[in-house]
């Protein structure tokens, strides 16, 4: 299985890439998780979106999907283009909200293009051999932690949007690699029920015992070395920051 990230920015597209989107790949099999500004321009870059299995959401804050209208238009008005619609999956609606990015009337149900399912905490989910376990995350709006097992067993987490949860470490226990979010510093950031710092995902890598740790959703204002060094203070494993382009094999 190989995971490789479109964008990690926070909150936002950065100076650097996209926002949150990430492809996983098999040989079999192409899974994207979350599809922020930006993804549908550079997903280009790395495969034919036509060929794209399904596209699994942790939330539906704009930085993480607001780029299925990118999505859209490509697999309606790309000329010649033949291809069945899209499983979209989702924590809430997400027909209303492609519908409140669009901009387009209720009589617009996008059927052509993506089929939609709302989905939960619990659930399991099959995308050719990949399977994708459903765990709750901490964030003000309905969110997810994916635990996507490849064809030989192996597991990449990705942690969406959150803070400390057991849903987070249920969904990270033991896994290959832990994609895990870190937009805030510490010492500055004390809001809660929002993100993770570098602190608290370290801390949540440790207790799930996991392989690798990936912190990612650094905002453009949060310092990549604070949040790896407080990373480093309580997970004795291997820490790194996400960069668009880069891709690990799990």
């Amino acid at each position: 299985m190989k995971l490789t990230v479109i964008g990690c920015s926070g909150s936002m597209s950065g100076p650097h890439g996209p926002a949150s989107a990430y492809l996983v790949e098999t040989q079999q099999t192409r899974l994207l998780l979350d599809f922020g500004p930006g993804a549908m321009g550079q997903l280009f870059t790395y495969v034919d979106p036509a060929s794209i299995d399904a596209l699994v959401f942790s939330h539906l804050h704009t930085d993480h999907c607001a780029d299925i209208i990118g999505m859209q238009v490509f697999r309606r008005w790309y000329p010649g283009l033949s291809v069945p619609p899209l499983p979209v999956y989702a924590p809430a609606d997400p027909l209303e909200r492609t519908r409140q990015i669009g901009g387009d009337p209720i009589e617009e149900t996008y059927a052509s293009e993506f089929d939609f399912r709302q989905v939960a905490p619990g659930e399991r989910l099959a995308v050719g051999d990949l399977r994708i376990d459903l765990f709750p995350a901490l964030h003000p709006v309905p969110a997810l932690a994916l635990r996507v097992t490849g064809p030989n067993g192996e597991v990449l987490t990705y942690s969406g949007d959150t803070d400390v949860c057991e849903g987070q470490v249920a969904a990270a226990k033991d896994a290959d690699l832990f994609l895990c979010e870190a937009a805030f510093e510490a010492r500055r950031d004390t809001v809660r029920g929002i993100h993770l710092t570098g602190e608290r995902a370290g801390e949540l890598a440790e207790r799930a015992g996991v392989g690798r740790l990936v912190l990612t959703h650094l905002q453009p204002w949060t310092d990549p070395q604070v949040v790896v060094g407080e990373a480093r203070e309580h997970y004795s494993g291997d820490v790194e920051v996400a960069k668009p382009g880069a891709s690990y094999l799990i």
